[in-house]
């Protein structure tokens, strides 16, 4: 389901603990890490594309979460013609999303990769608000930047030093021109936080990899 600009209709998934911190995937069979997110279904809404997303991927229900915020409008992201089926080049360009920002008020155990016979992540694992963006794939790292600019003001502050923390988003490495919303033009953001990732129990049928790099393979949900 495309609109008349050729963008698909997504939602994007940030989802917060009670440190404030945020799932971070790992893409299934890749080094590339992300954010939950995926397409709109015809007749769903963005909220319920989220919360079915939310399962989908993550094993989660309503009843686990608590929504805190949303992007007012869409967010686009435009995908390289080498990602795009030859016979969808020139009617699909990439995706628009809504973003949700969520509070986990269920427990890490909730959490279970293997919710569905098709997993998109292999594993995760808990970081701090502003990840670091040189683990997302480059066509992505813009509208990550804008979401979650947006949506930090929404991040319940634990401390003084989470004050701290957004002032980070301004420290991004810029590796290319800043995307605006709409326009289908991406930023390429790098982050120089290398901040070490806690050690943690992972959810069923995950596994663990310390040293995440770029991965230049799009998701299955940017695929047309």
């Amino acid at each position: 389901m495309l609109d008349r600009d050729g963008f698909r209709p997504n939602v994007g998934i940030i989802l917060l603990n009670q440190k404030s911190q945020v799932f971070w995937g790992k893409r299934i069979r890749t080094h590339s890490w992300q954010f939950p997110q995926g397409g709109i279904d015809r007749g769903e809404t963005p909220e319920q594309a989220m919360f079915r997303e939310l399962h989908e991927e993550v094993g989660l229900h309503p009843q686990h979460v608590q929504v805190l915020a949303r992007t007012r409008d869409w967010l686009r992201y435009e995908v390289p013609d080498r990602f795009i089926r030859r016979d969808a080049r020139g009617h699909y360009k990439g995706q628009k999303q809504i973003w949700f920002l969520l509070q986990l008020v269920g427990h890490d155990w909730d959490l279970n990769l293997r919710a569905t016979d098709h997993p998109e992540f292999d594993a995760w694992r808990w970081n701090e608000y502003w990840v670091p963006l040189d683990v997302v794939v480059e066509f992505k790292r813009g509208v990550y930047e804008m979401a979650l600019t947006e949506l930090s003001r929404f991040v319940p502050r634990l401390d003084a030093r989470a004050d701290l923390r957004a002032d980070q988003r301004g420290r991004y490495a810029r590796t290319g021109p800043r995307a605006r919303e709409g326009n289908g033009h991406n930023t390429g953001v790098e982050s120089p936080l290398r901040s070490p990732f806690t050690a943690m129990e992972l959810p069923p049928g995950a596994s663990f990899d310390p040293d995440p790099h770029t991965n230049f393979e799009p998701a299955s949900d940017d695929k047309p």
